[in-house]
């Protein structure tokens, strides 16, 4: 078999197919890489690995220098990835070449079910990975995912939640917290997790002859409900949970909709206190410190 040949007439084929049929691109793009690497494993073992190096050289003097011994490797990596994660054709190579350097195969398989959700771009994965999305998601979270059980919104709040700080602001007031916070908003409310907007800060309730502030009001539209958020910049006290069922409470009676889910709170706090919040928690919070990057 002249597996040369027949690598370079599949890789001819899928160059001319890009030029003429760019609206699937991506999904022939993978399936001829699948079938290039394939070969590639094929004639490795038949050859040796010297054979890659040996075609990379003939392929950059008759297709062009993209095919490199590195990128050929990685279109054989292809090929051994499948056997344990099915392709997709809402990932293009480019997001499979991120994902070949991971080794847990849960933390994969997150990634790969992010791309296709929120139809992240090559740039976007990779700046997921480099935030560590998956480590910091919570124990319960990855064991649900793992299993396949029912998630809800607050499982995919990271921790620690990071908060942009470019200009090095020393944080020492919530209100600080706050106008960080707000400089990037769209970067924040991604870093929570996915859906959610943005209703207000500094949210004006009146309780009583009192007025009361909601420090982030959001929403989340895929689990139709609003999101109370508290900033505080100290370590997690048990008063935080009252102030915000406070407020979740009052969201539920005089804001939502019949149709909306109940409300959940969100603290975000300088440092967790898990012997505090074991004994005095509400499954409708969730409790994270923030990380200023």
């Amino acid at each position: 078999m002249n597996y040369y040949e027949q690598i370079k007439s599949l890789l001819i084929s899928n160059e001319v197919y890009k030029r003429v049929k760019d609206y699937s691109k991506n999904k022939n793009d993978i399936e001829t890489y699948y079938n290039v690497g394939k070969l590639l494993y094929m004639a490795g073992n038949k050859y040796g690995d010297n054979v890659i190096k040996e075609y990379s050289k003939k392929l950059v003097i008759e297709l062009g220098r993209k095919y490199s011994v590195r990128y050929l490797f990685d279109i054989r990596k292809l090929y051994l990835f499948s056997k344990v994660h099915p392709l997709g054709a809402q990932l293009s190579f480019s997001h499979y070449r991120l994902l070949f350097s991971l080794n847990n195969n849960n933390e994969i398989d997150y990634y790969i079910n992010q791309v296709s959700k929120r139809n992240l771009s090559k740039r976007q994965l990779e700046d997921i990975i480099k935030s560590n999305e998956y480590e910091r998601l919570p124990e319960k979270t990855k064991e649900k995912l793992k299993v396949k059980e029912k998630v809800e919104i607050k499982d995919f709040v990271p921790n620690p939640i990071l908060i942009k700080n470019k200009n090095n602001m020393e944080i020492v007031t919530e209100k600080a917290l706050k106008t960080l916070i707000l400089e990037d908003i769209e970067a924040f409310m991604k870093e929570l997790g996915d859906s959610f907007c943005f209703i207000g800060s500094e949210y004006k309730i009146k309780i009583g002859d009192r007025n009361n502030y909601i420090d982030l009001l959001l929403f989340n539209y895929k689990y139709n409900c609003f999101v109370v958020i508290e900033l505080k910049v100290t370590e997690f006290k048990v008063e935080y949970i009252s102030q915000v069922q406070k407020y979740m409470n009052y969201v539920d009676k005089n804001i939502k909709e019949i149709n909306h889910n109940n409300t959940i709170g969100i603290i975000i706090c300088k440092k967790e206190n898990k012997f505090v919040i074991e004994y005095c928690s509400d499954p409708r919070i969730t409790i994270r410190e923030y990380e200023l990057i």
